[in-house]
C-alpha cells in the first residue's frame, strides 16, 4: 500500500470538515482561518484513499507554523502517513525558505511523531490562547 503526499485542493476542504466534525472537541475551521482559504497544506493518501492531512502557515520571518493536522477516522493504521505529513510540510517549508517549522499539540502520539522526525517537544505543557477580535 503506498503512500503519497500531494498539496490540497480547494475540493479537500469538505472532507476535512467532515473529519473535523467526526473527533470530539474539534470545531471545524472556516477557509478564512486556514493558509490559503484552505488550500495551504497538504494531503497525505493511501492508494488514493485520503488519510491526514495538515496546513503549514507563512509568517513574515523564518518561522512557518504547521497546524491542524487532522485525519480520516476510517482509517486504521495512520502512523506512516502521519510522520510523511509531517515530514512533507517541513520540505515544504524548507523549499518555502523558512528555518523553523513550530506546532502546537496536545495528542500523545502526535507528540511521539514530531519527537521521532528530531522535532523539540518543551517539557511543560503550554495553552494556546486565542481572541476572536471580529
Amino acid at each position: 500500500m503506498e503512500l503519497n503526499s500531494r498539496r490540497l485542493t480547494y475540493e479537500d476542504y469538505d472532507t476535512l470538515i467532515d473529519w473535523w466534525k467526526s473527533w470530539p472537541d474539534w470545531v471545524p475551521l472556516s477557509r478564512n482561518l486556514l493558509p490559503e482559504q484552505g488550500t495551504g497544506g497538504i494531503m497525505i493518501e493511501r492508494d488514493g484513499i485520503p488519510v491526514v492531512a495538515g496546513f503549514l502557515y507563512g509568517t513574515n520571518s523564518k518561522i512557518a507554523w504547521m497546524e491542524w493536522i487532522v485525519s480520516n477516522p476510517k482509517e486504521k493504521n495512520k502512523s506512516d502517513a502521519i510522520l510523511l505529513l509531517i515530514s512533507s510540510l517541513e520540505h515544504w517549508a524548507k523549499e518555502g525558505g523558512f528555518e523553523v517549522v513550530l506546532s502546537i499539540g496536545r495528542s500523545k502520539s502526535l507528540i511521539e511523531k514530531h519527537k521521532t522526525l528530531g522535532y523539540t517537544v518543551d517539557k511543560d505543557p503550554s495553552y494556546e490562547i486565542t481572541k476572536k477580535i471580529q
